[in-house]
C-alpha cells in the first residue's frame, strides 16, 4: 500500500512510503537533509512499522519538539490505520 504524509514542524515537505503487511518496503522523503534521510530510509526498509515507531518516536531536532524521524512515526501510524 502506498501512503503519502505531510510532515509538520520539520524541513522535509513530504513522506512517501510503501507498506506490505505492516512492513516498510519503500520510503522517500521530499526536502530535508537529503543524506541523513536517505540513511533513515535505508535503515528502516524491511522492518516492521511498529518497531520503527518504537525506535524513532520522540527524536527532537534542534529544539523543534519533533524531527523528520519523529514525523515518520506519525506517517507510519496513519498508514497502519489506513491499511
Amino acid at each position: 500500500m502506498h501512503f503519502t504524509y505531510t510532515p509538520r514542524g520539520v524541513c522535509s515537505r513530504k513522506i512517501d512510503l510503501e507498506l506490505e503487511d505492516g512492513v516498510i518496503t519503500d520510503l522517500h522523503f521530499t526536502g530535508g537533509c537529503h543524506g541523513n534521510l536517505q540513511g533513515v530510509a535505508a535503515l528502516v526498509k524491511g522492518r516492521r512499522a511498529e518497531d520503527v515507531i518504537a525506535t524513532l518516536r520522540g527524536i527532537n531536532c534542534n529544539g523543534k519538539g519533533t524531527s523528520c524521524p519523529d514525523q515518520l512515526t506519525f506517517a507510519l501510524e496513519a498508514a497502519l490505520a489506513a491499511e
